[in-house]
This record gives structure tokens, C-alpha cells and sequence, in this order.
């Protein structure tokens, strides 16, 4: 009689095949981040009000990429000017700043505010001195020195930089409110404010001399110079980016 005797390729028929995975050109995990952003969009929309288009339904409810694709592209348009990444930023502060105080929620805010009081801390106090007046402002930097020097660059430092942060913290309201605020910003706002005092300090110091009677600059002058440089230094920057340009045409000559 014979006996069969079991060989290691029955073995290999008698196991369940596994077929190996495709490897999509797009991972599960991304595929995941955008599910995640479709329903944080579509909980902005229906919180804020926003009408959602009806075709994202039938296209959510299919489970294929080119549907999520296209649902996440019409949200975007709703959602507009907000985006995404804006959205849940906002969401999360919203989460993490459950019980705490109203500072403590944004801490954006927070350091604006703190920053303003410290300007106006340093406004106050060189404001108080003596030796900040007309005819101290009007010498400038190059005819002063010593602590009158510092004190009235301190003052209109301290002046721009409230000019800054008073654009800054208007700015930052109005993306809350519109859902635009990106966390990126914070290390931006840290830039535009240096910027700001910089800005503050060439229009009412180097800019100022060139105004035809001298007489004319006082310390109301100098301050709404310090100000406005200080509130837009992005058209201070502009400007001198300009005047660079055109020096730029005059000794580089243009390559045809």
C-alpha cells in the first residue's frame, strides 16, 4: 500500500496566499490628514455659517482618492479666505485654552500685549525727563550725546514700537475673527516689530532732515514721523527697496 508522504511543496499550496500590498502613490497617512482636514472644514463651515457646496456630500461619501481630492478643493473655496491649516490652529487654541485665563488662551496676544506696556513704560519715563523736548529732538542724533542721546532715541523707539504693536495686535483680532491666523506668524510678528522701530527711527530721524525748514521739526513732529514709521514699516520698506531699485538701474546696466 502506498503512503503519501507530504512534501514542503503541499505544504506551500495548503497556506492562505497573501498578495502583497500596491504601493499608491499616496499614503495612508495623508489620505488620513485629508479626511481630518474635510471635517475640520466642514465644522468651521456649519459653525461659522458658511454654505457648503451639496456636491461634497456624494463625493465624502465615496471612499476614493479623487473624491477626497475634489471635496477638499471645493471646501478651500468655501472656507476661503481661511485655510486648513489656519483652522485647526485656531481649533487648537480654542481646545488647549479650555479653563484658563484669557491671556493664557493666546499667547500671541499675550506677548503683544505685554510688549505694548513695555513701550509704554519707556514712553512715560523718557517723556518725564527733561531732557526729552523740542530742542533736543530737533539736535537729532548727530548733535547729541550722552544720556540725552539715549533718552531720545529711547522715546522714539518707544513711539514706534507702540505704532507696531498697535497694528500688530489690530492685525491679529482681525484674523481671528476670519480664521486666518497661522501659528508661523508669531515668529513673523517678532521680525515686523524690530522692523517697525527701525522703520520708526529712519523717518523721524535721517528722513525728517531733509524737510526744508528745520524750524518746522518739534517733538509733536518727530513723535507722528516715529509713529507712522513704526505703523507702516512694510511702505518704509517698500520705499527704500525702490530707491534702491533705481540706483541699481543707473550703475548696473540691464542685461538684454
Amino acid at each position: 500500500m502506498a503512503t503519501t508522504v507530504s512534501t514542503p511543496e503541499t505544504k506551500k499550496e495548503s497556506s492562505p496566499i497573501t498578495a502583497e500590498p500596491s504601493s499608491p502613490g499616496i499614503s495612508q497617512d495623508l489620505i488620513d490628514e485629508l479626511s481630518n482636514e474635510i471635517n475640520n472644514m466642514l465644522s468651521y463651515a456649519v459653525y461659522n455659517g458658511i454654505t457648503i457646496n451639496t456636491e461634497i456630500n456624494s463625493l465624502i461619501q465615496n471612499s476614493s482618492i479623487d473624491d477626497l481630492i475634489n471635496a477638499h478643493n471645493l471646501l478651500c473655496k468655501n472656507v476661503a479666505p481661511a485655510t486648513p491649516k489656519s483652522i485647526s490652529f485656531t481649533d487648537r487654541l480654542h481646545k488647549n485654552g479650555k479653563g484658563k485665563s484669557i491671556l493664557s488662551k493666546l499667547p500671541l496676544v499675550r506677548n503683544l500685549i505685554l510688549l505694548a506696556m513695555l513701550f509704554l513704560t519707556i514712553f512715560i519715563v523718557t517723556g518725564l525727563s527733561p531732557d526729552v523736548n523740542n530742542n533736543s529732538l530737533d539736535k537729532g542724533i548727530m548733535n547729541n550725546s550722552g544720556l540725552d542721546l539715549l533718552l531720545n532715541i529711547g522715546y522714539l523707539c518707544s513711539v514706534s514700537g507702540l505704532g507696531v504693536i498697535f497694528y500688530l495686535l489690530k492685525n491679529v483680532s482681525s484674523k481671528l475673527k476670519s480664521g486666518t491666523l497661522l501659528p508661523e506668524q508669531s515668529i513673523e510678528y517678532i521680525a515686523q516689530i524690530v522692523l517697525g522701530v527701525i522703520a520708526g527711527l529712519i523717518l523721524s530721524e535721517i528722513l525728517s532732515i531733509y524737510m526744508k525748514d528745520p524750524n518746522n521739526i518739534n517733538l509733536f513732529n518727530k513723535s507722528i514721523l516715529a509713529l507712522i514709521g513704526g505703523f507702516s514699516s512694510d511702505a518704509i520698506f517698500s520705499v527704500l527697496q525702490g530707491l534702491i531699485d533705481r540706483i541699481k538701474t543707473i550703475f548696473i546696466p540691464v542685461k538684454s
